[in-house]
Protein backbone atom coordinates (compact mmCIF):
# COMPACT_ATOMS: atom_id res chain seq x y z
CA UNK A 1 0.00 0.00 0.00
CA UNK A 2 2.16 3.16 -1.29
CA UNK A 3 0.21 6.60 -0.48
CA UNK A 4 1.58 9.86 -1.32
CA UNK A 5 0.91 11.64 1.71
CA UNK A 6 1.13 15.05 1.33
CA UNK A 7 4.03 16.56 3.05
CA UNK A 8 3.24 20.44 4.95
CA UNK A 9 6.06 22.48 3.72
CA UNK A 10 6.48 26.32 4.35
CA UNK A 11 7.65 28.92 1.76
CA UNK A 12 10.39 30.59 3.82
CA UNK A 13 13.72 31.20 3.48
CA UNK A 14 16.34 28.49 4.49
CA UNK A 15 18.27 29.92 7.80
CA UNK A 16 22.00 30.69 6.95
CA UNK A 17 22.82 28.35 10.72
CA UNK A 18 25.93 25.74 9.98
CA UNK A 19 26.02 24.60 13.30
CA UNK A 20 29.00 26.51 14.10
CA UNK A 21 28.00 28.54 17.20
CA UNK A 22 30.57 30.38 18.36
CA UNK A 23 30.19 34.20 18.68
CA UNK A 24 33.08 35.90 18.00
CA UNK A 25 34.12 37.92 21.44
CA UNK A 26 35.13 41.13 19.69
CA UNK A 27 32.80 41.54 16.28
CA UNK A 28 29.53 39.91 18.59
CA UNK A 29 28.47 37.87 15.64
CA UNK A 30 28.59 34.50 14.98
CA UNK A 31 31.53 32.82 13.98
CA UNK A 32 29.56 29.96 11.54
CA UNK A 33 26.42 32.26 10.45
CA UNK A 34 27.63 35.62 10.71
CA UNK A 35 24.56 36.89 12.63
CA UNK A 36 24.35 39.09 15.76
CA UNK A 37 22.13 36.93 19.00
CA UNK A 38 19.52 39.24 18.09
CA UNK A 39 19.01 38.32 14.47
CA UNK A 40 19.32 34.65 16.03
CA UNK A 41 16.55 34.78 17.70
CA UNK A 42 14.41 36.80 15.76
CA UNK A 43 15.13 34.66 12.72
CA UNK A 44 11.93 32.77 12.90
CA UNK A 45 10.09 36.11 13.59
CA UNK A 46 11.24 37.80 10.81
CA UNK A 47 9.35 38.30 7.51
CA UNK A 48 10.71 36.31 4.34
CA UNK A 49 11.73 40.08 3.43
CA UNK A 50 13.71 40.67 6.24
CA UNK A 51 15.26 37.08 6.42
CA UNK A 52 16.42 37.99 2.62
CA UNK A 53 17.44 41.12 3.40
CA UNK A 54 19.94 39.86 6.19
CA UNK A 55 20.72 36.82 4.32
CA UNK A 56 22.12 39.49 1.41
CA UNK A 57 24.16 41.44 4.23
CA UNK A 58 25.92 38.44 5.85
CA UNK A 59 28.94 37.69 3.15
CA UNK A 60 29.81 41.72 3.93
CA UNK A 61 30.90 40.35 7.60
CA UNK A 62 33.08 37.57 6.68
CA UNK A 63 36.04 39.79 6.51
CA UNK A 64 35.38 40.88 10.03
CA UNK A 65 36.62 37.55 11.34
CA UNK A 66 39.37 37.60 9.56
CA UNK A 67 42.95 37.81 11.04
CA UNK A 68 41.48 38.09 14.55
CA UNK A 69 42.46 35.68 17.26
CA UNK A 70 39.36 34.71 18.80
CA UNK A 71 41.21 33.91 22.53
CA UNK A 72 43.97 31.66 24.04
CA UNK A 73 46.61 32.58 26.36
CA UNK A 74 47.81 35.68 24.17
CA UNK A 75 44.47 37.21 23.71
CA UNK A 76 44.18 36.55 27.41
CA UNK A 77 47.16 38.60 28.55
CA UNK A 78 47.60 41.23 25.62
CA UNK A 79 44.05 43.06 26.80
CA UNK A 80 44.96 46.01 28.94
Amino acid sequence: MSEDIPVWTRDEIDSPCVRVCVLHPEARICMGCHRTTDEIRLWSKMSPEERLRLMRALPERAPLLRGRRRGGRTGRTSRT
